[in-house]
């Protein structure tokens, strides 16, 4: 693979000028969490959605000071959650010991999702520069897993997930090379957006090559289902449910989400019950006649930010059960450390978390999810991390 000098040098000065810059180079928004218990902002859409609801807990805010922040992870041997601040190139680590968020990895090649396999091995969607998936080794060595298809450059991993059998799925839209905002723009050589598998023998095989820009992907608990989020989807963004076949094809699909209240589905997660938990917000979509406003012609959004920004909660027949509403678009989340019982999500500014009841997730790995009655999820907005936690 080649790079221009240019492309090297504008990478690591990026890195670098993130890293040095810190909170000047992001955003940050004060935070005050609700006094009174249940929390106002967990909202039960469906009887069925109460016994996640953790009466005495509240959506708490644990870092801010990122541009748009994706990919959250956890990684309970460490007790620690990384997260990619994809404009600052640069990968974050929360620490639950100390309380702590600092540098991970910059410059992380404008790193979006992030997984763990089962080995408990860091799993990166490079998505832009180096376009590639990566694997972190324990002893910090980078291991390449795919950066090409049919001899031609992958567009830009998106989003990923480790099966059970060890294979590796992901997501290949275009995102990342599609201005400079997320990385560096550049012409795509896939014909298609795909959805990717690493097999066990290395092999890369495109597996769905009919989604405009899918994005987030996951599981269901028994692996039967793969679900993808078509970003482009017509009308409206969608959730896709595939079978998945035993050679690792997958078959018969149905729509299984359609937002159709203009929500701009990203990334997901599935827990033991097989609810889908979904980062929401606006997906920015103009009202076909403007408005007036202030003496000017507006265009004014299908669907209000205000309104859309949070959580949505699926179950698995497609059903909205609940939602939890928060400050900022939430773009993904993941579940957290065993017995503790927090979702944490990477909003656009700051990292949230909120405690619940109900089993563990699934989405992430199933070593994450216990046995205990309670799991966290980690909430990401584009600039902040919060956490749900319990007394």
């Amino acid at each position: 693979m080649k790079f221009s000098r240019r492309h090297i040098l504008a990478g690591a000065v990026a890195g670098s000028a993130a890293a040095i810059a810190g909170r000047a180079a992001a955003q940050s928004f004060p935070f005050k969490p609700n006094q009174r218990y249940p929390d106002p902002a967990v909202e039960i859409l469906d009887p069925s959605f109460a016994k996640y609801r953790l009466y005495s807990s509240t959506v708490e805010q644990l870092a801010s000071g990122m541009r748009w922040a994706e990919g959250p992870v956890y990684f309970p041997d460490g007790g620690y959650l990384l997260l990619s601040d994809i404009p600052n190139n640069r990968i974050m680590k929360y620490s639950e010991a100390d309380g702590s968020f600092t540098v991970f990895r910059s410059p992380s090649n404008y790193a979006n999702g992030n997984t763990r396999d089962r080995q408990g091995r860091l799993v990166t969607c490079e998505h832009s520069l180096t376009r590639r998936v990566t694997r972190t080794e324990k002893n910090g060595a980078i291991t390449v897993l795919a950066d090409s298809f049919e001899g031609k450059r992958l567009n830009a991993p998106n989003d990923i997930v480790v099966k059970s059998d060890d294979t590796i799925w992901f997501t290949d839209p275009i995102f990342g090379i599609g201005g400079n905002w997320e990385g560096f723009k550049a012409k795509p050589e896939q014909a298609n957006t795909n959805v990717f598998r690493i097999g066990t023998d290395g092999k890369l095989t495109a597996v769905i090559t009919d989604l405009v820009n899918p994005n987030g992907l996951a599981f269901s608990p028994d692996e039967k289902k793969l679900y993808v989020v078509e970003w482009k989807g017509t009308p409206n963004r969608s959730i896709w449910s595939y079978d998945v076949n035993a050679d690792g094809t997958v078959g018969n699909r149905v729509k299984l989400i359609d937002a159709a209240d203009q929500g701009a589905l990203d990334g997901f997660r599935v827990d033991r019950d097989g609810n889908l938990w979904c980062g929401w917000g606006s997906n920015g979509a103009l009202q076909s006649e403007p408005t007036e406003v202030n003496g000017h012609k507006v265009y004014q959004l299908k669907g209000k930010s205000e309104d859309l920004d949070g959580v949505m909660v699926f179950n698995p027949q497609g059903k909205p059960i609940g939602f939890i509403r928060l400050p900022e678009r939430c773009p993904n989340l993941t579940s957290g450390p065993e017995g503790q019982p927090a979702l944490y999500g990477g909003l656009a500014l700051v990292v949230f978390a909120l405690r619940r009841g109900g089993r563990g997730g699934v989405g992430e790995r199933r070593s994450v999810a216990s046995d205990a009655s309670h799991f966290a999820l980690w909430l990401w907005i584009p600039g902040s991390a919060l956490r749900a936690a319990p007394e």
